[in-house]
């Protein structure tokens, strides 16, 4: 039996199953499991990890390196220029940095 064949019997059997509610559906745990031996797989191979993190860093490199360029050349982005450093004494009503939130006010 040619692999097409295979592969079309296949298929109709799996939509039969999932019409008469007999087919195999994964619960989140199994998922779960699923992919942390698809991890623990992959991270075996040193090789295939060295490279796509290097892909990453590539990646985080050429996006950095395009912002800067941006930048010179005065495209805007997000980028507001330097800001004047604040120290304790410039707040004029002597409050705390700490907003009412816990959070740095700076």
């Amino acid at each position: 039996m040619d692999e097409n064949r295979q592969r079309a019997i296949a298929s109709e059997g799996g939509r039969a199953a999932h019409a008469r509610g007999t087919a195999h559906e994964f619960t989140s745990d199994e998922a779960r499991e699923a992919g942390r031996k698809g991890g623990e797989a992959v991270s075996q191979n040193r090789q295939h990890m060295a490279e796509i993190g290097r892909r990453g860093g590539e990646a985080r490199g050429n996006a950095h390196r395009a912002k800067a360029a941006a930048a010179t050349r005065g495209e805007g982005g997000d980028d507001e220029g330097p800001r004047p450093a604040r120290s304790s004494s410039d707040r004029r009503d002597g409050a705390s940095p700490m907003t009412a939130l816990g959070r740095r006010d700076f």
